[in-house]
């Protein structure tokens, strides 16, 4: 392998041995933790060292890690004729009792094939004997695992903490007791969050794992710390799941209910331990809406001399507008501050129940008065009943910004940095049964509101590409007759999709083309009726709700927050939401 680091771009993400690793000689059964993308995205995921942590901490268990290579190092791997093997232990995939692959999100598909090509593992589970390990996927993408599920021979719908575990018990004690794969799976198939495709049967419901008791969940307080920059190279610690808002096109927060939250003093404990173990200089607070965690004052107290004292900075990346306060942003020393209004007016931000108004947008100039120049705001493109009116609201967001921000600082300023993406029907959500707009609609929108801001000083404009946009809202609300054409645009040279410089539009249609499939039988608007490929899935949150959700959409009605008073989405039934009302 030595000879081959020397040729490969970067060596330092193939070389393993990271400071908090984990290497050991003689387990009872290992699991290799997959992520297929490359070395820094998968080392910033938290999901990764969770379960990484949590594994290893059981004495008999080993947890080990592999990441897609770069297609310099692919080339030189099929060169030498070496299979794909694991950073701690430099073991083919091939010979790990259990593989399991993070999902993050649909543009990762091909990148699971690269992953098993390099390894020399047949694709399908129908085509794997028992000489072959378990392959196992989770995360986000598990809301609908229909695409991809041919690829697995199980699925864990819902949160791994404590599943992954029981699934590799269950591998270890099967081989020696000498089970069948299919034995280990059908028993694998009795625990709750775990989806067999092979032996799921029609009608059954596959009820998503929750862990209840989160202030005691697993934590990797000694984080793996990267050979090479991460894309987020800091101590991470999670403040709570799920969120209360409620925003009718967010699929992370209906998902991730029932909300648990995390106390101030565990949290300001893990993350001082998780500092002292890693040596980072940032500490940054996880969760979908951190200002609404009720513990964020009492957290930042606790933190507030040991940040100061060990000269740490902390990082808020995620703010809700109407929570949002002056002195919150004085604490974090980021050179910006970053908020998503979603919508460019009051009517849209109520169909899709993001509960901002206009003057809580111009309370962003409370970060103007404590030293902040820079804002970026992040908005959508294309959701439900949005018209040109809307779109001109984003412009005038920044205009009125930019106002605020002369009053208050007497400068030109301030520089504001515009994202939008593109609307995608997301399943889980009030809005997946909704119309992705046209292709020819995602360019006229994109172009028509860079022209507006084009005439605002200080403004900057990014957006998604709209043939990645379209391709995501396919592969989000597919069936199984998918795999058969992302095994196909993988033939054809699609990887790495999520990177725009490697993005091959042209491979994936012609792999539906050449399948047979139309594209916009996935993204045209479905009928409410209809069963859905997920609708097997128990995530808590009833279709009732959804398409009660739906209809106050179209009214323009919002919903309060969580926080105010449960709304009766049914989430409860799978874990008691731990804040108060």
């Amino acid at each position: 392998m030595l000879p081959l680091l020397s040729r490969a771009e970067k060596p330092s993400r193939y070389t393993g041995g990271e400071w908090n690793a984990v290497v050991k000689e003689h387990p009872r059964a290992r699991f290799c933790l997959c992520f297929p993308d490359l070395y820094e995205i998968g080392m910033s995921n938290l999901g990764m060292q969770i379960l990484y942590s949590e594994i290893n901490s059981h004495e008999d268990l080993a947890c080990e890690r592999c990441y897609a290579p770069a297609e310099d190092m692919a080339a030189l791997l099929r060169e030498a004729a070496l299979p794909l093997t694991s950073l701690e232990s430099a073991i083919p995939l091939k010979d790990f009792d259990v593989l399991g692959f993070s999902v993050q999100f649909e543009l990762l598909y091909t990148g699971i094939l690269y992953m098993l090509d390099l390894a020399g593992i047949p694709f399908r589970a129908a085509d794997r004997g028992e000489e072959w390990p378990i392959l196992l996927a989770g995360g986000p993408c598990a809301v609908n695992p229909e695409p991809y599920a041919d690829f697995f021979d199980c699925v864990v719908i819902g949160e791994g903490e404590g599943v992954d575990v029981a699934v590799l018990e269950l591998a270890a004690e099967g081989r020696e007791k000498g089970w069948s794969k299919r034995e280990i799976l059908a028993r694998a198939s009795r625990l709750t969050g775990v989806y067999v495709p092979s032996v799921h049967k029609e009608g059954e419901k596959v009820v998503k794992a929750v862990f209840r008791d989160f202030e005691h969940a697993p934590y990797p307080v000694r984080p793996v710390v990267a050979n090479t920059e991460a894309v987020h190279d800091r101590a991470v610690i999670e403040l709570y799941r799920g969120c209360a808002s409620g925003c009718r096109f967010c699929q992370a927060g209906y998902y991730y209910r029932p909300i648990r939250e995390r106390s101030p003093e565990k949290c300001a404990e893990q993350a001082k331990e998780i500092v002292r173990n890693t040596g980072h200089g940032e500490i940054a607070m996880c969760s979908l809406s951190t200002g609404d965690y009720t513990g964020l004052h009492a957290l930042m107290d606790g933190l507030r001399g040991f940040v100061h004292e060990n000269k740490v900075n902390l990082s808020l990346p995620s703010l809700r507008l109407s929570s949002f306060s002056g002195d919150i942003a004085q604490e974090s020393r980021r050179s910006s501050l970053t908020f998503a209004p979603e919508a460019g007016t009051q009517r849209l931000r109520n169909v899709i129940n993001k509960n901002v108004t206009d003057e809580e947008i111009d309370n962003i100039a409370r970060a103007f008065e404590v030293g902040y120049d820079s804002v970026k705001l992040y908005f959508m493109l294309g959701l439900p009943t949005e018209t040109d009116e809307d779109i001109a609201g984003i412009a005038a967001i920044c205009a009125r910004l930019r106002e605020l921000y002369y009053k208050t600082r007497g400068k030109r300023g301030p520089n504001i940095s515009v994202s939008c993406a593109v609307f995608i029907p997301k399943p889980c959500t009030p809005f997946q049964w909704e119309a992705q707009i046209s292709f020819s609609e995602m360019l006229r929108k994109q172009n028509y509101l860079r022209g507006l801001l084009r005439r605002i000083k200080g403004v900057t404009f990014s957006w998604h590409g709209a043939e990645s946009s379209v391709l995501e809202a396919a592969l989000a609300r597919g069936d199984r007759r998918l795999s058969y054409v992302i095994e196909r645009a993988y033939a054809l040279g699609a990887k790495f999709d999520s990177w725009s410089e490697k993005f091959d539009w042209e491979a994936w249609q012609r792999a539906f083309a050449d399948e047979g499939i139309d594209m916009e039988e996935y993204t045209g608007e479905w009928d409410t009726a209809a069963e859905l490929p997920w609708d097997f899935i128990d995530t808590g949150v009833t279709k009732r709700y959804l398409l009660a959700q739906r209809k106050l959409a179209y009214e323009g009605v919002t919903t309060r927050s969580c926080r105010e008073g449960c709304n009766g989405c049914g989430a409860n039934k799978l874990g008691r939401c731990t804040i108060e009302w």
